[in-house]
């Protein structure tokens, strides 16, 4: 093909592309659709919704300054190093990074030396030496996007990948914390509760005495050891409770079941200033949410190379080497340098529907992930106002427990004491200790739905990501 034709060609693909327009060399920009406005609930204010104005957002602190306790930072460490779902995450991420690579070698011509020789002989002559050693290159001139668009939406694919690291990363921090702050829970549970094991046995007997002195009845006896039996079943269960919660966190850390090396509920100190930013941070901040547009940003990019596979293919091949034949002939040697250059232009015409139909699912996987990440968005903001609600919930819970907690116990002390007096029955006895126990249970399991509230806001916003 001579120079003239070759411009002839280029200039036709230009006319074309002129003609239809540069969407198909257009970047993805975020639809503006996408509302992450008033997604936030206020826990308390009557209108319903959170005047987040401040940028001062929690989920940008490390999570070191979150979970302050040396023993829980060095299982966080040890589960980010370890963790299965983390490395795999981080492989992905490597794999991502090699279609990336080779993406963005596509624009490059393509090399390759296909050396070639023949031994010929007729009738028992000598056999004629015949060798060839070309290097052939092919190019792919992309006139109308479709490298382009394939190496953004790889691009976006990587990124995508990224986030999702980041997202398991964030989990996995929040998810350690949690079981972490779960297994302080029961413990100080066991301990309440071997506390009452203790006074219930020390009222038995106490009641068996009183029982032998004619002092009171076998029915109180037995209405005692039935509530010690109960306590002592529901002491059994925490114990089982705190087994499988070590497990739950050693399977985390990726190593076998064993005991974990732990502080204590009442050491932990929590951040007291639940800021949670503007709700557009939400969308740069929570992992999850950017690999749901990224997922869009892909979608975007495979719309346009369906739109690229309606115009012109151009390539241009050639050849460089050597041989020592022409025209079916061999010449004597030295060989002599052989070259040609070929361009071509592919116009698909009739592909079957195939192209439209390829175009139609494109652009309704990509309104598809629009959805997606619409309802992705949604979803963070209702994670963030279940945690602020809760955390406010527990807060006033909390308040109330230790009320009755403080009030069981003169209970009990002024119950035990009218008992010994003979002006109240061991039932009223055995009611305040049950309500006493319930109290401190509660005060227990409200201050670590405190800590579950911080924990839950700091994932929801996105927190842990470095």
């Amino acid at each position: 093909m001579n120079r003239r034709t070759m411009k002839k060609i280029i200039g036709l693909c230009c006319a074309t592309f002129l003609l239809s327009g540069c969407h198909i060399y257009k970047s993805y920009d975020r639809p503006e659709s996408i509302d992450a406005t008033g997604i936030y609930r206020d826990p308390v204010a009557a209108n319903d919704t959170l005047a987040a104005n401040d940028t001062t957002n929690m989920g940008n602190l490390s999570w070191k300054e979150i979970f302050r306790d040396p023993k829980l930072q060095m299982l966080i460490e040890e589960g980010l190093a370890n963790n299965v779902d983390m490395q795999a995450a981080i492989l992905r991420v490597k794999e991502a990074k090699a279609l990336l690579t080779s993406a963005r070698l596509s624009y490059l011509p393509s090399l390759a030396l296909a050396p070639q020789g023949s031994l010929t002989s007729v009738d028992k002559s000598t056999p004629v030496k015949n060798y060839t050693l070309p290097a052939s290159a092919s190019w792919e001139v992309d006139l109308f996007g479709k490298l382009l668009n394939a190496h953004r939406g790889q691009k976006a694919s990587y990124l995508q990948s990224k986030a999702y690291q980041q997202a398991v990363r964030s989990q996995l921090i929040g998810g350690i914390a949690n079981a972490y702050y779960s297994l302080l829970m029961l413990d100080r549970q066991v301990s309440v509760t071997e506390q009452n094991v203790a006074l219930m046995k020390e009222t038995v007997r106490t009641m068996e005495a009183m029982k032998e002195a004619g002092m009171t009845t076998e029915a109180a006896v037995a209405q005692s050891k039935g509530t010690y039996h109960q306590t002592e079943a529901s002491l059994a269960d925490l114990k089982r409770q705190v087994r499988e919660t070590e497990n739950s966190i050693s399977v985390l850390l990726a190593k076998a079941p064993q005991n974990i090396d732990r502080g204590t509920l009442e050491e932990q100190v929590m951040p007291a200033d639940l800021a949670v930013g503007v709700p557009l941070q939400l969308l740069e901040n929570r992992p999850d949410v950017k690999a749901a547009e990224l997922a869009l940003a892909s979608a975007y990019y495979t719309t346009n190379q369906a739109r690229s596979a309606f115009y012109p293919s151009v390539n241009i091949t050639g050849t460089l080497g050597w041989t020592n034949g022409s025209n079916g002939t061999v010449i004597s040697n030295p060989a002599v340098m052989l070259w040609n250059a070929i361009g071509s232009l592919t116009q698909p015409i009739f592909q079957r529907g195939k192209l439209i139909a390829n175009l139609k699912v494109s652009k309704a996987e990509e309104q598809i992930a629009k959805m997606n990440y619409q309802q992705t968005i949604l979803e963070a903001g209702k994670e963030v106002s279940d945690a602020l609600f809760l955390y406010d919930t527990a807060d006033k819970k909390l308040s109330e427990h230790q009320a009755q907690v403080s009030e069981m116990q003169k209970a009990v002390e002024m119950n035990n004491d009218l008992f010994q007096a003979g002006k109240a029955t061991y039932l009223e006895i055995i009611t305040a200790q049950q309500s006493l126990l319930s109290a401190q249970l509660n005060e227990v399991s409200d201050t670590f739905q405190r800590m579950q509230a911080v924990i839950n806001l700091y994932s929801a916003l996105g927190g842990g990501r470095e």
